[in-house]
């Protein structure tokens, strides 16, 4: 697998914010895909034909015909194998949904929603995906007040068909839980590269470290510490597995001026050295190419 010394991000080229259409094997964005990346907006394709074999940091998955998926911004994907897969894209920045459908992604605690939908469910979003393209036909120039209620609909249903085949209770734990959980894993996203104790995060979220510790684990099992160690360890994989980028500079760029102390923290972590990591993975990777 080539590698670079940072990993891709693929922005919106379009200055509307929103881009939609049917894709297949030979569409651009879909060739762009075949090499590890990142987006700067989120990224939903619906498979009407044939399968993708797509890795998520590093998870291999199979997506079927009928499946939905919505890629978060800064997630590392790529695509391994299209076949004669086709169907259909929607790519959009945030700001182009509204604050409902915002938070109806923002509460729950997966960061990418996979979705295997029902026959009924499939034809409502291919009727949606459809309407959004037709819209470019029907006016001159985007219409954000017909637009926005069409993909914000978008995302509340596909919010919706989540939790019905997740069977996500939303009883068992509070939504202000919930909702101060995910503001804090949105903290430590935009900030782990520099705060590392939890006390800090809390000062932001203006609570106690307790009441922060205590929710948090509620929630996800895990712990404000083990949170902000996750995010370290998986942008320090993405970098060891997908660049070339030297272990002292890893280090310094996720904020630890010992390099040694990072080594250590690696290697307690992942149960292997930064450089034993990289090597295991990149026979892990040559071996999938050759298949």
């Amino acid at each position: 697998m080539p590698k670079n010394d940072s990993i891709i991000v693929n922005r919106m080229d379009y200055s509307s914010g929103i881009a939609v259409g049917i894709w297949n094997v030979s569409t651009p964005g879909i060739i762009k895909a075949l090499s590890p990346h990142r987006h700067d907006h989120y990224t939903c394709m619906l498979i009407e034909a044939d399968k993708l074999e797509v890795v998520f940091d590093f998870k291999h998955l199979t997506m079927p015909v009928g499946t939905l998926f919505i890629s978060p911004p800064g997630q590392v994907h790529q695509i391994l194998e299209t076949l004669s897969a086709t169907g259909y894209y929607l790519s959009f920045e945030s700001r182009h949904i509204g604050r409902m459908a915002q938070t109806s992604l923002d509460n729950l605690l997966e960061e990418t929603l996979i979705i295997a939908l029902s026959n009924n469910e499939r034809h409502w979003f291919r009727t949606i995906f459809e309407s959004i393209m037709k819209l470019q036909d029907l006016n001159d120039t985007p219409y954000r007040q017909v637009e926005k209620p069409l993909l914000s609909a978008f995302i509340e249903q596909a919010v919706l068909c989540y939790k019905r085949q997740s069977f996500i209770n939303s009883e068992s734990v509070s939504l202000r839980s919930i909702n101060l959980t995910k503001e804090f894993r949105n903290l430590v996203k935009s900030h782990f590269r520099s705060i590392k104790r939890p006390s800090e995060f809390a000062a932001m979220l203006n609570i106690t470290v307790g009441h922060l510790s205590d929710t948090v684990k509620k929630v996800t099992g895990l712990s404000a510490s083990e949170h902000i160690q996750k995010e370290v360890m998986s942008e320090a994989q993405r970098l060891l597995y997908y660049t070339e980028i030297s272990i002292k500079e890893i280090s310094y760029q996720l904020g630890y001026q010992d390099t040694k102390y990072f080594i250590r923290l690696f290697s307690k972590n992942a149960g292997f050295s930064p450089s034993e990591y990289r090597k295991q993975y990149a026979k892990c990777s040559d071996q999938t190419l050759d298949h």
